[in-house]
């Protein structure tokens, strides 16, 4: 395979899969533009090596759809499993979603299917423990234009209420979940706010009052 057939299969792949350049950029711990760079310009010319494997696991292709001479399995820790020498961790996607609007049920929290994540990405977001971090999917418009519905966002469960501070969390209010901006008041209260100003705001809350699922590290979306 040469080069530009490389290019153009990668491209192939992210029109199919509707997945953006920045997105996949910022998978393989590149700058935003890289991917593109890449594909439209041929520079760089080719592929590193880590970055195809990471490319080809994540689409679930082999590495010499990608251009690769020789395929090779990446080793993908998932929950429970050492993470030392791993190539990728992997992230379940829980099957509910988190409301930037009124507040979606929650319903049975289980992994649908899972992300997969470069280490270095993950320490680089600030993450804790591999065993405490899902993908939610949010469902609203409250948190536009940070946040819209469809959105996929990597939730920390270590970074949750013990270390509450400025910043953007899931939230559980009954039964159902919702993603709101926190932050802290100089009385020491909690505001609880959306980005869109046409949603509604709790801006003097309880500490006590909520329970905190975990803060918003991360999110991934496809442009429209």
């Amino acid at each position: 395979m040469t080069d530009e057939e490389s290019r153009r299969a990668l491209d192939a792949l992210i029109r199919d899969r509707r997945e953006d350049y920045a997105g996949l950029s910022r998978l393989i711990g590149r700058n935003p533009a890289y991917i593109q760079q890449y594909v439209k310009r041929g520079s760089p010319r080719r592929l590193d090596e880590r970055d195809r494997r990471i490319l080809a696991d994540y689409f679930g292709v082999a590495e010499a759809a990608l251009g690769a001479p020789v395929s090779r399995q990446l080793r993908v820790a998932r929950a429970g499993e050492s993470r030392k020498g791993a190539d990728l961790i992997a992230v379940p996607r829980l099957a509910l979603g988190a409301s930037a609007g009124p507040g979606a049920l929650g319903g049975e929290e289980r992994g649908a299917s899972e992300m997969l994540f470069p280490p270095a990405l993950l320490r680089d977001l600030g993450a804790g423990r591999a065993e405490a971090l899902s993908l939610i999917r949010v469902e609203g418009d409250s948190m536009l234009p940070t946040l819209g519905n469809g959105d996929d966002i990597l939730v920390d469960g270590d970074d949750a209420a013990a270390r509450l501070r400025d910043g953007i969390y899931v939230l559980r209010v009954g039964d159902a979940l919702i993603v709101k901006r926190v932050s802290l008041t100089a009385s020491g209260r909690i505001a609880v706010r959306s980005d869109n100003p046409l949603s509604a705001d709790w801006p003097d809350m309880e500490a006590r009052d909520l329970a905190v699922i975990g803060r918003v590290v991360w999110a991934g979306r496809r442009l429209r």
